[in-house]
């Protein structure tokens, strides 16, 4: 087995973290597990490229009563949809596909779409494009945003199953109407699960199999995967059988089977170490420990918005941002209701777990939890906590 450097650890103080706040935050999350809110979380603060907080508090299964681990497996949902837009980045800077390439040169099941119109389908003005994937103006939704028609029909024919390959998840999408003309609106959509498959086309490898290869094994991933072997499922973090806030109960992924369809856009288990390898990796501009995934130009160009005039559609992404090429971009320093400098980047999963880079400050931070119906209190804290904790 090959051993991967470490990232370096320090004392919050010797990268203008201060102590006391930076244990705050790690006080502020075991009140939250002593409240019966949180099962547990692992946070991570890194910054010049080091490590100042990396801790676990609470439970990594509430059942059991274990405790929460540093290396804790947790579903990170969407927090696949970075990796992913990653790989299809490294096809482009293989001169393998291009951005602006309809999605049906890849995929001619997405040809002649068409678009679900109060006075019924019309055709597609402009085809979507592999950059229209990347930033969600695609066309498409998601099942679980919304009751309109295109998404009743998502859920009727079970777009979310794990049952299906890659290649039945794209032919069945790509036979239902789109919600938006392309390019009209910014919605966060299933898109990259289409740019999973897209990768498979491209490279001739399973979506796994070409991560493991090109992203996990260079960089040393050694528990990131669309399944959870044997040998490592008692670190699996689980989230409360009951909602604590008396919600339904949110049907998390079973990372104990492993998938017909490895899901580009919320498939993946992984760890707080290991997903703060990938982001050192983007902190560094493409590169970790010799290993260079993408040239820095391509991560800045990623990491820049990419929405413009285009307007967004819901409330999922917040005032002073734009999307980039597989995460939102801060674009205005007030505005948002949390804190950030302009130009960080940032995504998170459903299940809880969030990430921000912010190169301004260089600084990157993530907290991994399993609380599905509480990361929209979850995630602002958090944000807080690590911007009061700057000198």
């Amino acid at each position: 087995m090959t051993t991967h450097p470490t990232l370096p650890h320090v004392q919050p103080t010797d990268v203008g973290l201060c102590p006391e706040r930076t244990q705050r935050l790690m006080d502020v999350l075991r009140r939250e597990v002593g409240s019966g809110r949180l099962p547990g979380a692992v946070a991570m603060i890194a910054r010049r490229g080091q490590i100042a907080l990396f801790e676990a508090v609470g439970q990594q299964d509430p059942a059991t009563g274990t405790p929460m681990q540093t290396d804790s497996i947790f579903r990170i949902y969407s927090m696949t949809k970075p990796v992913v837009s990653v790989a299809v980045m490294m096809l482009v800077e293989r001169g393998q596909l291009l951005l602006s390439d309809p999605v049906s040169r890849w995929l001619p099941e997405f040809a002649n779409q068409q678009v679900a119109t109060a006075s019924g389908l019309e055709p597609v003005q402009q085809a979507a494009t592999v950059q229209d994937l990347l930033r969600h103006t695609a066309g498409l939704t998601y099942e679980f945003l919304g009751d309109s028609p295109v998404q009743r029909q998502y859920d009727q024919v079970m777009i979310a199953s794990r049952e299906r390959t890659n290649a039945e998840f794209s032919e069945t999408l790509a036979a239902l109407p789109l919600q938006f003309q392309p390019r009209s609106v910014w919605a966060y959509s299933r898109a990259t699960d289409v740019l999973g498959r897209l990768v498979e086309v491209v490279s001739g490898q399973g979506l796994g199999a070409f991560m493991q290869t090109e992203i996990f094994g260079p960089l040393g991933m050694v528990d990131t995967g669309f399944a959870v072997p044997p040998a490592q499922q008692h670190r699996i973090a689980e989230p409360f059988a009951h909602d604590p806030d008396g919600g339904v109960p949110m049907k998390v992924l079973e990372p104990r089977e492993v998938p017909a369809m490895e899901g580009g856009g919320g498939g993946l288990m992984s760890t707080a170490m290991d997903y703060t390898r990938f982001l050192q990796c983007l902190r560094n501009r493409g590169e970790l420990n010799g290993v260079r995934l993408l040239g820095p130009h391509t991560v800045d160009f990623m990491t820049a918005d990419h929405l413009g005039s285009i307007p967004a559609d819901g409330t999922l992404l917040p005032p002073g941002h734009g999307f980039g090429l597989g995460f939102a971009v801060r674009t205005h320093l007030g505005m948002s209701p949390v804190p950030g400098s302009v130009g960080l980047y940032y995504w998170g999963g459903i299940a809880g777990t969030t990430f921000f880079i912010d190169p301004a400050l260089d600084m990157y931070a993530m907290l991994m939890i399993q609380a599905p119906n509480q990361r929209d209190y979850y995630r602002p804290l958090f944000r807080n906590l690590v911007y009061a904790a700057l000198l």
